[in-house]
């Protein structure tokens, strides 16, 4: 890791020698391929359908995960999932879909109902969760737009509300939208809705932010110069939560009343995390913190605010990962 990332961690109370498995999520009802990734596979015991493997085993050119039966994913990651607690016939929004692991795990979850709405300002990052979603097969309830988090407004469409006359209305209003649909799965409903008596039962915000928390992720910026001081441990940076805020604000916005919301960031930081929730609960007050009841087993530690988590290396054998989750009442 650079010098200077080792004295952020140092800073935050992080030991960097700590050894963090790699993380794999098998496709539910699939056997074992121990055999040939010729290791151990070691089931995560708090994180159902993950398992751990030695970090320097590769994954990319078995046909495990050329034929779809595996990908990687950090198990902090999947926690963030799993606390959305994804119920049959839910429509959810992945308002920061790219790289597509999240998107890809809900759409298992969800199986044959409900609908997945994926979003993603960057066309080419959408365009690799088009691709993970066709490779697993998991994209029949899924649709992908290129679009601005902070501005998205497509609603999903509540099957058997609506009838042809509304719907032809929709298809016409969905033309002239801004969002650029990129995938669109064939049970996915229709493009969008503008109804404020609407919205979606789940929202997940896994927000773009400085990605210190990812040691894989810094371990990049090595050969990058001061790219890292630039864009990980800049004060100015770490410290700006207008983004974060809008992100937050916007998938809250799009959510149902009743509906939970989860946001996470894989930063350490606390202006990125607890700072970004305080201000917006300061400002919402439909906006309440909720337990995570799938948590009780988990391998984490509270955040500095009373029912959020905190993911790291040391508690959790994980990249560092920050979750809340919030419910619109």
């Amino acid at each position: 890791l650079p010098s200077a990332f080792l004295d952020f961690l140092k800073e935050n109370g992080l030991d960097p020698s700590i050894y963090i498995p790699r993380y794999i999520r098998l496709k539910p009802g699939l056997a074992e391929i121990e055999a040939e990734l010729k290791c151990r596979l070691n089931k995560v015991d708090w994180l159902p359908g993950f398992f751990a493997i030695q970090s320097h085993i590769q994954i990319a050119s078995t046909n495990a995960y050329r034929s779809g039966k595996i990908y990687g994913m950090d198990a902090a990651s999947g926690a963030a999932v799993m606390a959305l607690n994804i119920s049959p016939g839910d429509h959810i929004l992945d308002l920061c879909a790219a790289p597509g692991a999240k998107l890809c795990m809900i759409s298992d979850i969800l199986g044959n109902s409900g609908s997945l709405t994926g979003v993603d300002i960057a066309k080419h990052r959408l365009a690799a969760c088009r691709t993970m979603l066709q490779k697993y097969a998991l994209g029949d309830r899924c649709r992908l737009f290129v679009a601005d988090g902070t501005t998205f407004s497509l609603l999903p469409l509540r099957f058997m509300e609506w009838n042809s006359k509304r719907l032809w209305r929709d298809r016409k209003h969905a033309r002239k939208a801004k969002p650029e649909l990129i995938f669109y799965g064939k049970d996915s409903g229709v493009v969008g809705l503008h109804r404020s008596e609407l919205g979606y039962d789940k929202v997940l915000v896994d927000a773009e932010c400085t990605h210190d928390g990812s040691f894989k992720h810094i371990q990049k910026f090595e050969y990058w110069g001061n790219t890292l001081q630039r864009r990980v441990l800049d004060a100015k940076r770490t410290n700006n939560l207008m983004h974060l805020q809008l992100l937050l604000s916007n998938g809250f916005r799009l959510l149902k009343v009743g509906g939970s919301l989860v946001y996470s960031t894989c930063s350490l930081t606390i202006s990125q995390n607890e700072d970004v929730v305080e201000q917006f609960l300061s400002k919402n007050s439909s906006a309440v913190l909720q337990e995570i009841d799938a948590a009780d087993n988990w391998h984490c530690k509270s955040g500095r605010i009373p029912n959020t988590l905190r993911f790291d290396p040391k508690a959790s054998q994980t990249s560092g990962l920050f979750i809340a989750k919030l419910k619109k009442v």
